[in-house]
């Protein structure tokens, strides 16, 4: 057990530190959102799995009632094979560590969730007041949407069920038909790759272990990447200039070509748009992905690689 729980943790401690760092400084992530979204989530997912299968393994050396429920359908040889009964005395403060930081994520993803269902129900209270009737002739091949009285033109996507657009009357005014699709295509790219419950996620994460370089940059990075994938959904099918004169005509009025840190993102996106960056070939797509769906079976195979052996 004691060689299990060592590898565990340098494959934990090599996918929480060098790994974030390198991948942040990497430039393939801008041109392949998606993939890189799916290898912060592969990360984050060896890393929980490396404290879940060390956290299964010590509660079972520490807790004979668990260690026996636990192997109760493996032979003895199997038993015998992860060394349990001698355990060392550090397993236990790792254990209790470990069983720790589970209570605390758990109570971060549900405080996160809670909050978040607080607040868009907030948001759609105070939205249905302030909203008048849709104006006569829109149509409705765009879907649900809400139309807020503002003179400021912006949009967003509003999750729930229904899920609903919600678009001032200044967007209305400003963009052209072409536009407000492009828009509308870029919103709904977030509400079918679930990009929400994404950033909750990455949120609650960075939010209950901040000094976790792991936790913080899938936070950041998640928050920049789901507008890039997003504005390459939009793109795809409406093109790069219409999607980037929509973006620009909805955030001039906040500075959009701005150097203020706040605006970057947006001014990235809108250069990202007028001369897109070219995609990876598809090998190297397929080859990325498969990689970082392999990565989280690590922690599975090291945690199950002695009773394996003992089945020889």
């Amino acid at each position: 057990m004691t060689v299990c729980l060592l590898l565990l943790g340098a494959v934990a401690l090599t996918a929480t530190v060098p790994v974030p760092r390198a991948l942040t400084r990497a430039g393939w992530p801008e041109r392949e959102p998606v993939v890189a979204l799916w290898v912060w989530q592969c990360l984050v997912a060896t890393v929980l799995l490396c404290c879940l299968a060390g956290l299964v393994l010590g509660t079972a050396a520490v807790f004979h009632t668990v260690r026996d429920r636990v192997f109760a359908p493996a032979p003895p040889s199997v038993t015998a094979a992860y060394g349990l009964s001698a355990a060392p005395a550090w397993a236990t403060a790792l254990t209790l560590l470990l069983a720790c930081g589970a209570a605390w994520t758990t109570a971060m993803l549900g405080r996160e969730l809670a909050e978040a269902r607080r607040r868009r129900g907030l948001a759609r209270a105070h939205l249905r007041e302030r909203a008048p009737d849709l104006p006569a002739g829109l149509p409705a091949a765009r879907g649900p949407m809400l139309v807020l009285e503002d003179e400021y033109p912006d949009a967003w996507w509003m999750p729930g069920h229904p899920p609903q657009l919600v678009v001032t009357t200044g967007a209305l005014h400003r963009l052209t038909g072409h536009q407000l699709d492009a828009v509308l295509a870029h919103e709904r790219g977030h509400a079918r790759a679930h990009h929400d419950w994404l950033l909750h996620l990455s949120t609650a994460l960075a939010t209950g272990f901040p000094r976790v370089p792991l936790f913080t940059h899938f936070c950041d990075q998640t928050h920049r990447l789901v507008e890039l994938a997003a504005d390459d959904t939009a793109s795809r099918r409406h093109g790069h200039l219409t999607t980037a004169l929509a973006l620009i005509e909805l955030n001039q009025h906040r500075g959009v070509l701005s150097c203020a840190s706040s605006h970057r993102l947006l001014g990235e996106r809108v250069d990202r748009l007028l001369e897109p960056p070219p995609r990876l070939d598809r090998r190297r797509r397929a080859l990325t992905t498969t990689v970082a769906a392999l990565v989280p079976l690590l922690p599975l195979l090291i945690t199950f690689a002695p009773g394996l052996t003992a089945l020889r």
